[in-house]
């Protein structure tokens, strides 16, 4: 059986929304884009290196698939672009126009059906960069087997939130925290199985 592991940049005020550039996702008249860079450091970038250096494939909504798409290919050279390009993809969409980074796979019909046949299967792990509205069906669904929360010391008071209105209660555990001088706390939680509350 597979693990689904999250890796979400977020604020204080749990904003998960374009934390790598001012064009990322202006949904809902976002402006903030970028907001984390300024906070990288190379514990980040150790960090970083540490998570693309193990197997894993990626599982990805169809917003982040097609920023990552546009980006990572021309940068093999990159330990993340190399990580990146060497995994299977796997898009969680309702478009039909073609995956063309290699090795993607569309996932539709039924998500919740298909993401519980893919985490039973055999392989490796599957990260989640990012990929919001995915995230908030693999919570509802109780399919999230860690979240590496890096918390960076800002708040933004709006945009997208990882932990959005109508997610169900349930418990975390903090197995691993580090910090950075920059302030950025890399925050690893395993849900807590069973009743909440």
């Amino acid at each position: 059986m597979r693990t689904i592991i999250a890796i979400t940049q977020i604020t204080l005020d749990g904003v998960m929304q374009a934390p790598g550039g001012p064009d990322e996702d202006a949904t809902s008249g976002f402006t903030h884009g970028g907001w984390a860079m300024r906070f990288m450091d190379d514990d980040s970038g150790r960090e970083i290196d540490g998570i693309v250096a193990g197997q894993f494939d990626l599982l990805l909504g169809r917003r982040t698939y097609d920023i990552f798409a546009g980006y990572w290919p021309k940068h093999d050279d990159n330990p993340i672009g190399k990580a990146f390009n060497a995994a299977t993809k796997y898009v969680v969409t309702r478009r039909l126009d073609p995956l063309d980074w290699k090795e993607s796979h569309r996932i539709g019909g039924d998500v919740v059906d298909e993401l519980r046949r893919l985490k039973a299967a055999d392989g490796a792990p599957l990260h989640v960069w990012g990929s919001g509205e995915l995230l908030q069906t693999l919570i509802a669904a109780d399919l999230v087997d860690e979240h590496r929360l890096w918390v960076f010391p800002l708040v933004l008071g709006g945009g997208k939130r990882l932990f959005g209105n109508g997610v169900p209660p349930r418990g975390l555990t903090l197995v691993e925290t580090r910090s950075t001088p920059s302030g950025v706390l890399f925050n690893t939680y395993r849900p807590t199985r069973g009743k909440t509350g």
